[in-house]
Protein backbone atom coordinates (compact mmCIF):
# COMPACT_ATOMS: atom_id res chain seq x y z
CA UNK A 1 0.00 0.00 0.00
CA UNK A 2 2.95 2.32 1.14
CA UNK A 3 4.66 1.80 -2.23
CA UNK A 4 1.21 2.30 -4.67
CA UNK A 5 0.33 5.26 -2.26
CA UNK A 6 4.26 6.74 -3.07
CA UNK A 7 3.31 6.14 -6.61
CA UNK A 8 0.09 8.20 -6.99
CA UNK A 9 1.78 11.35 -5.01
CA UNK A 10 4.65 10.97 -7.62
CA UNK A 11 2.48 11.47 -10.50
CA UNK A 12 0.17 14.40 -8.69
CA UNK A 13 3.68 16.25 -8.31
CA UNK A 14 4.84 15.48 -11.17
CA UNK A 15 2.14 17.03 -13.04
CA UNK A 16 0.86 19.68 -10.73
CA UNK A 17 1.94 23.26 -11.20
CA UNK A 18 4.97 24.26 -8.45
CA UNK A 19 4.80 26.60 -5.92
CA UNK A 20 6.72 29.63 -6.19
CA UNK A 21 10.29 28.66 -5.58
CA UNK A 22 10.00 25.15 -6.07
CA UNK A 23 11.44 22.89 -8.51
CA UNK A 24 10.50 24.41 -12.18
CA UNK A 25 8.79 21.38 -14.51
CA UNK A 26 11.68 21.06 -16.46
CA UNK A 27 14.25 20.47 -13.62
CA UNK A 28 16.43 17.43 -13.02
CA UNK A 29 14.70 13.74 -13.74
CA UNK A 30 17.07 12.08 -11.19
CA UNK A 31 16.87 11.00 -7.53
CA UNK A 32 19.07 11.75 -4.52
CA UNK A 33 19.48 9.56 -1.46
CA UNK A 34 20.59 10.99 1.35
CA UNK A 35 21.71 9.29 4.46
CA UNK A 36 22.72 10.82 7.08
CA UNK A 37 25.94 8.72 8.08
CA UNK A 38 26.16 5.81 11.03
CA UNK A 39 25.16 2.16 10.20
CA UNK A 40 23.57 1.38 6.83
CA UNK A 41 20.79 -0.76 7.25
CA UNK A 42 20.51 -3.85 5.21
CA UNK A 43 16.88 -2.45 3.69
CA UNK A 44 18.22 0.84 2.99
CA UNK A 45 20.56 0.15 1.36
CA UNK A 46 18.46 -2.53 -0.54
CA UNK A 47 16.06 0.60 -1.65
CA UNK A 48 19.01 2.12 -3.09
CA UNK A 49 19.78 -0.77 -4.76
CA UNK A 50 16.43 -1.17 -6.32
CA UNK A 51 16.17 3.05 -7.35
CA UNK A 52 19.60 2.64 -9.41
CA UNK A 53 17.77 -0.61 -11.30
CA UNK A 54 14.98 0.91 -12.37
CA UNK A 55 16.94 4.17 -13.65
CA UNK A 56 18.61 2.08 -15.86
CA UNK A 57 21.84 -0.13 -16.24
CA UNK A 58 22.71 -0.93 -12.47
CA UNK A 59 26.17 0.40 -12.71
CA UNK A 60 27.53 2.52 -10.12
CA UNK A 61 30.89 5.01 -9.56
CA UNK A 62 31.98 5.19 -5.82
CA UNK A 63 33.93 8.52 -5.03
CA UNK A 64 36.05 7.93 -2.25
CA UNK A 65 37.20 11.34 -2.04
CA UNK A 66 36.17 12.37 1.34
CA UNK A 67 37.88 9.98 2.87
CA UNK A 68 41.01 9.84 4.96
CA UNK A 69 41.82 6.47 2.81
CA UNK A 70 40.06 6.24 -0.15
CA UNK A 71 42.28 3.69 -1.35
CA UNK A 72 40.29 1.58 1.46
CA UNK A 73 36.87 2.59 1.79
CA UNK A 74 36.51 3.25 -2.34
CA UNK A 75 37.20 -0.64 -2.94
CA UNK A 76 35.21 -1.67 -0.27
CA UNK A 77 31.83 0.31 -0.60
CA UNK A 78 31.96 -0.97 -4.18
CA UNK A 79 32.21 -4.27 -3.20
CA UNK A 80 29.40 -3.99 -0.42
CA UNK A 81 26.77 -2.25 -3.27
CA UNK A 82 28.17 -5.25 -5.62
CA UNK A 83 26.85 -7.47 -3.31
CA UNK A 84 23.16 -5.65 -3.61
CA UNK A 85 23.33 -6.99 -7.18
CA UNK A 86 25.03 -3.61 -8.40
CA UNK A 87 28.02 -2.73 -10.89
CA UNK A 88 29.78 -0.83 -8.72
CA UNK A 89 33.85 0.53 -9.27
CA UNK A 90 35.49 2.96 -6.74
CA UNK A 91 36.84 5.87 -8.73
CA UNK A 92 39.30 8.21 -7.34
CA UNK A 93 40.01 11.40 -9.23
CA UNK A 94 42.50 14.32 -8.14
CA UNK A 95 41.29 17.96 -8.96
CA UNK A 96 43.49 17.69 -12.40
CA UNK A 97 42.44 14.20 -13.61
CA UNK A 98 38.33 15.24 -12.76
CA UNK A 99 38.94 18.49 -15.01
CA UNK A 100 39.94 16.55 -18.21
CA UNK A 101 37.47 15.79 -20.73
CA UNK A 102 38.15 12.14 -21.09
CA UNK A 103 37.30 11.74 -17.36
CA UNK A 104 33.60 12.23 -18.72
CA UNK A 105 34.37 8.40 -19.87
CA UNK A 106 34.59 7.16 -16.50
CA UNK A 107 30.55 7.97 -16.49
CA UNK A 108 29.50 5.87 -20.20
CA UNK A 109 26.85 3.90 -19.44
CA UNK A 110 26.81 5.24 -15.67
CA UNK A 111 23.54 5.52 -14.05
CA UNK A 112 24.44 5.87 -10.23
CA UNK A 113 27.09 7.93 -7.94
CA UNK A 114 27.78 7.15 -4.45
CA UNK A 115 29.87 9.58 -1.94
CA UNK A 116 31.74 8.21 0.76
CA UNK A 117 31.81 9.64 4.13
CA UNK A 118 34.77 11.74 5.10
CA UNK A 119 35.38 15.47 5.14
CA UNK A 120 33.01 17.19 2.53
CA UNK A 121 35.62 19.66 1.67
CA UNK A 122 37.68 17.16 0.04
CA UNK A 123 35.34 16.24 -2.26
CA UNK A 124 34.25 19.89 -3.54
CA UNK A 125 38.52 20.83 -3.70
CA UNK A 126 38.97 17.64 -5.98
CA UNK A 127 35.60 17.99 -8.00
CA UNK A 128 33.42 21.38 -7.69
CA UNK A 129 33.61 23.48 -11.08
CA UNK A 130 35.20 20.96 -13.29
CA UNK A 131 34.58 18.77 -16.25
CA UNK A 132 33.45 15.86 -14.11
CA UNK A 133 31.41 17.85 -11.86
CA UNK A 134 29.60 19.23 -14.92
CA UNK A 135 28.74 15.49 -15.96
CA UNK A 136 27.66 14.46 -12.51
CA UNK A 137 24.91 16.83 -12.80
CA UNK A 138 24.12 16.04 -16.44
CA UNK A 139 23.81 12.20 -15.44
CA UNK A 140 21.50 13.52 -12.22
CA UNK A 141 19.45 16.06 -14.81
CA UNK A 142 19.04 13.14 -17.29
CA UNK A 143 17.78 10.96 -14.28
CA UNK A 144 20.70 9.51 -12.51
CA UNK A 145 20.08 7.97 -8.85
CA UNK A 146 23.36 10.51 -6.50
CA UNK A 147 23.55 8.57 -3.23
CA UNK A 148 26.03 9.83 -0.44
CA UNK A 149 26.56 9.32 3.59
CA UNK A 150 27.43 11.67 6.09
CA UNK A 151 30.01 14.03 4.30
CA UNK A 152 29.08 12.85 0.81
CA UNK A 153 25.49 13.54 1.94
CA UNK A 154 26.40 17.14 2.66
CA UNK A 155 27.92 17.61 -0.21
CA UNK A 156 24.22 17.26 -2.05
CA UNK A 157 22.89 20.79 -1.61
CA UNK A 158 24.22 24.02 -3.34
CA UNK A 159 24.50 25.77 -0.04
CA UNK A 160 26.89 23.55 1.88
CA UNK A 161 27.63 23.32 6.16
CA UNK A 162 31.78 22.77 6.23
CA UNK A 163 31.76 21.60 9.98
CA UNK A 164 33.08 24.32 11.13
CA UNK A 165 32.26 27.47 12.76
CA UNK A 166 33.84 31.13 13.47
CA UNK A 167 33.57 31.14 16.98
CA UNK A 168 36.50 29.94 18.91
CA UNK A 169 35.38 26.69 20.08
CA UNK A 170 36.46 24.11 23.42
CA UNK A 171 36.53 21.11 22.78
CA UNK A 172 33.00 19.01 22.94
CA UNK A 173 31.73 22.46 23.15
CA UNK A 174 31.09 22.16 18.98
CA UNK A 175 27.68 24.73 18.00
CA UNK A 176 26.38 25.58 21.72
CA UNK A 177 24.84 29.09 20.01
CA UNK A 178 22.06 30.07 17.56
CA UNK A 179 24.21 33.20 16.49
CA UNK A 180 24.68 34.92 12.84
CA UNK A 181 27.89 34.51 10.76
CA UNK A 182 29.15 31.83 13.04
CA UNK A 183 28.07 28.52 10.70
CA UNK A 184 30.59 28.11 8.19
CA UNK A 185 29.02 27.46 4.77
CA UNK A 186 30.55 26.81 1.40
CA UNK A 187 29.56 25.98 -1.76
CA UNK A 188 28.51 22.38 -2.53
CA UNK A 189 28.21 20.19 -5.23
CA UNK A 190 24.64 21.74 -6.01
CA UNK A 191 22.06 19.15 -6.59
CA UNK A 192 19.67 20.22 -4.78
CA UNK A 193 18.95 23.75 -4.46
CA UNK A 194 16.02 24.52 -2.87
CA UNK A 195 17.46 22.98 0.44
CA UNK A 196 20.85 22.72 2.85
CA UNK A 197 21.70 19.64 3.97
CA UNK A 198 22.64 18.36 7.76
CA UNK A 199 24.07 14.97 8.66
CA UNK A 200 24.57 12.83 12.09
CA UNK A 201 21.52 15.46 12.75
CA UNK A 202 20.01 14.25 16.36
CA UNK A 203 22.56 11.58 17.11
CA UNK A 204 25.14 14.64 17.38
CA UNK A 205 22.49 16.91 18.40
CA UNK A 206 22.84 19.79 15.11
CA UNK A 207 19.63 21.22 15.51
CA UNK A 208 21.57 25.25 16.52
CA UNK A 209 24.07 24.66 13.60
CA UNK A 210 21.12 23.99 10.98
CA UNK A 211 18.93 26.70 12.85
CA UNK A 212 21.34 29.25 12.78
CA UNK A 213 22.00 28.64 9.37
CA UNK A 214 18.09 28.36 8.12
CA UNK A 215 17.51 32.04 10.10
CA UNK A 216 20.11 33.24 7.86
CA UNK A 217 18.62 32.24 4.60
CA UNK A 218 15.11 31.71 5.00
CA UNK A 219 14.39 30.35 1.18
CA UNK A 220 16.35 27.57 1.81
CA UNK A 221 14.56 24.10 3.76
CA UNK A 222 16.86 22.67 6.44
CA UNK A 223 16.82 18.74 5.99
CA UNK A 224 18.60 17.36 9.19
CA UNK A 225 19.63 13.44 8.16
CA UNK A 226 19.88 11.48 11.32
CA UNK A 227 21.98 8.20 11.20
CA UNK A 228 21.26 4.78 9.87
CA UNK A 229 18.61 6.80 7.91
CA UNK A 230 17.90 8.82 4.79
CA UNK A 231 16.40 11.53 2.63
CA UNK A 232 15.38 10.37 -0.80
CA UNK A 233 14.50 13.46 -2.89
CA UNK A 234 12.82 12.54 -6.10
CA UNK A 235 12.10 14.58 -9.26
CA UNK A 236 9.59 17.26 -8.49
CA UNK A 237 10.99 17.70 -5.06
CA UNK A 238 9.11 15.24 -3.37
CA UNK A 239 11.18 13.70 0.23
CA UNK A 240 10.74 9.88 1.03
CA UNK A 241 11.94 8.86 4.88
CA UNK A 242 13.77 5.80 4.46
CA UNK A 243 15.93 4.07 7.02
CA UNK A 244 15.40 3.78 10.36
CA UNK A 245 15.41 6.92 12.35
CA UNK A 246 14.23 10.35 11.03
CA UNK A 247 14.07 13.36 9.32
CA UNK A 248 14.08 16.79 10.44
CA UNK A 249 12.99 19.31 8.16
CA UNK A 250 13.01 23.25 9.32
CA UNK A 251 11.62 25.74 7.89
CA UNK A 252 12.06 29.91 8.35
CA UNK A 253 10.43 31.18 5.36
CA UNK A 254 7.41 32.70 7.19
CA UNK A 255 9.56 33.26 10.38
CA UNK A 256 10.23 36.69 12.02
CA UNK A 257 13.60 36.69 12.12
CA UNK A 258 15.59 39.43 14.30
CA UNK A 259 19.40 39.36 14.90
CA UNK A 260 20.74 41.00 18.75
CA UNK A 261 23.53 43.39 18.38
CA UNK A 262 25.34 40.10 19.98
CA UNK A 263 24.62 38.01 17.14
CA UNK A 264 22.25 35.91 18.71
CA UNK A 265 19.95 35.43 16.62
CA UNK A 266 15.94 35.26 17.87
CA UNK A 267 12.94 33.64 15.68
CA UNK A 268 9.27 33.24 15.81
CA UNK A 269 7.12 31.05 13.88
CA UNK A 270 10.21 28.88 13.08
CA UNK A 271 8.38 25.66 11.67
CA UNK A 272 9.47 21.82 12.37
CA UNK A 273 8.72 18.35 10.88
CA UNK A 274 9.94 15.68 12.31
CA UNK A 275 10.02 12.94 9.57
CA UNK A 276 9.39 9.19 9.89
CA UNK A 277 10.12 6.21 8.35
CA UNK A 278 8.01 6.56 5.13
CA UNK A 279 7.10 9.86 5.64
CA UNK A 280 6.77 12.12 2.66
CA UNK A 281 7.56 16.08 2.43
CA UNK A 282 6.86 18.27 -0.93
CA UNK A 283 10.16 20.76 -0.67
CA UNK A 284 8.14 22.86 -3.18
CA UNK A 285 5.24 23.61 -0.90
CA UNK A 286 7.20 23.20 2.34
CA UNK A 287 4.10 20.75 3.28
CA UNK A 288 4.23 17.51 4.21
CA UNK A 289 2.03 14.82 2.30
CA UNK A 290 -0.33 13.00 4.19
CA UNK A 291 -0.05 8.78 4.49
Amino acid sequence: MIERRLLIVLFLVAFACPAPGGPPPDGAKGLLFIIGGGDRPEAMMGRFAQLVRVAGSGRVLVLPNASAEPQTSGPEMAAELRGLGLAAEPLLLSREEADRPESLKALEGTIGVYFTGGVQSRITAALRGTAFHRGLLALYERGGVIGGTSAGAAIMSEVMITGDERRPVEDGRAFETIEAGNVVTAPGLGFLKEAVIDQHFATRKRHNRLISVVAERPGLVGVGVDESTAAVIHAGGLLEVVGEKSVIVMDAGRARIRVEPSGGIGIEGLVLHVLRPGDLFDLGTRKAVAR
